[in-house]
């Protein structure tokens, strides 16, 4: 069993993404507890990509017990409120509605996919609160929010860097494109890789979420001359992909984005061999003091490895307790989050 990382940064540094506009929300905002920082988490606990959303809270929850045992912010320990938006686009805007309505938390962190995340931010911003996601990779999801901040690289930044691991690193010439065709994050990756390109795609095929079986596609790939298999797509069938195009005897790399990260891809593609996908975070790399700290505290606390998305909903929370400091409501958080760098 063999599995590879693409290594894209050897830190678990984020910066926030938001494209600041005026005029989002004339509201002024939830005000900040005298005494408790309220924040809520709009995490993928259940459903069909709960790999995402359970690593995120964990990474979350880590940042926040740290956050409070060293004093909290400004003297106040945060509160969080923690939902589950049970991997459903609709339940992700009602939990942010809850959560600023109801909660009146100043900030939310999560969902941690690109739909959710474009579904749950209309609320928060209404509200005028800001919203993190660690993980949405959507290009254009900034584009003309005011409170809405994203933690990750965008998914044009993936078909990029696919290509050019796939051609310079694997040598690539001729590949098989195969797409999640309902997911706006794999089309967005197979776009940029067809753009970015240079060798033959030599065929292009698609699939859509909760498919089970691929061997149709896969016996019209095994015949055709190519060096690797591109598939953007999450873990839940891309696993499934990996096991059957193993099990046909279909035997060269595999490449994928960051949809691959987490234990759930290992155990759903058990013939995971020759696999290569991006990771924002790697434990497998020479890291900085900041990240091994991070690494050694979330083993310690969970017994296991963090996955990109723990290290990613982890910054975020750091990001959203350096942007409270100073803070009276949730739209100062909104405006500290666009002024921080580095």
């Amino acid at each position: 069993f063999a599995l590879s990382l693409v290594a894209l940064a050897s830190t678990a540094l984020l910066a926030a993404c938001g494209e600041v506009k005026s005029g989002a929300s004339n509201t002024t905002g939830n005000p900040i507890d005298e005494k408790v920082v309220k924040i809520g988490f709009n995490f993928e606990e259940t459903g069909a990509v709960a790999s995402y959303g359970t690593s995120e809270q964990k990474g979350a929850q880590l940042a926040v017990d740290e956050i409070n045992a060293a004093g909290g912010i400004d003297g106040k320990q945060i509160e969080v409120v923690d939902k589950d938006n049970k991997s459903e686009t609709a339940e992700a805007a009602s939990v942010s509605t809850n959560l600023v309505t109801q909660s009146k938390v100043a900030a939310i962190v999560g969902p941690a996919t690109s739909g959710a995340t474009a579904a749950a931010v209309a609320n928060a911003t209404q509200a005028g609160v800001p919203l993190i996601s660690p993980s949405a990779t959507q290009d254009g999801l900034t584009k003309g929010q005011d409170f809405l901040f994203i933690g990750t690289f965008q998914d044009s930044f993936q078909g990029k860097i696919i290509s050019n691991y796939v051609s310079n690193k694997l040598n690539a010439k001729k590949v098989v494109l195969y797409t999640d065709n309902s997911s706006d994050y794999a089309k967005g990756i197979a776009k940029s890789f067809r753009d970015s390109f240079t060798g033959e795609i030599v065929a292009d095929e698609t699939f859509v979420s909760g498919d089970t079986d691929f061997q149709a596609a896969l016996t019209k790939i095994k015949d055709k001359d190519f060096d690797a298999i591109v598939l953007p797509g999450y873990y839940t069938e891309a696993g499934k992909i990996v096991n059957q195009a193993r099990g046909m005897g279909i035997d060269k790399p595999i490449i994928g984005g960051d949809g691959f990260n987490g234990a759930e891809f290992v155990q759903q593609a058990e013939r995971a061999t020759n696999i290569y996908f991006i990771s924002g975070f790697s434990t497998t790399v020479d890291v900085s003091d900041k990240a091994k700290a991070f690494l050694e505290a979330y083993r310690a606390k969970y017994n296991e490895d963090p996955s990109t998305f723990a290290a990613l909903a982890y910054d975020s929370v750091y990001l959203v307790a350096n942007a409270a400091k100073g803070a009276k409501t949730s739209v100062d958080i909104k405006n500290n989050l666009a002024k921080t760098q580095n």
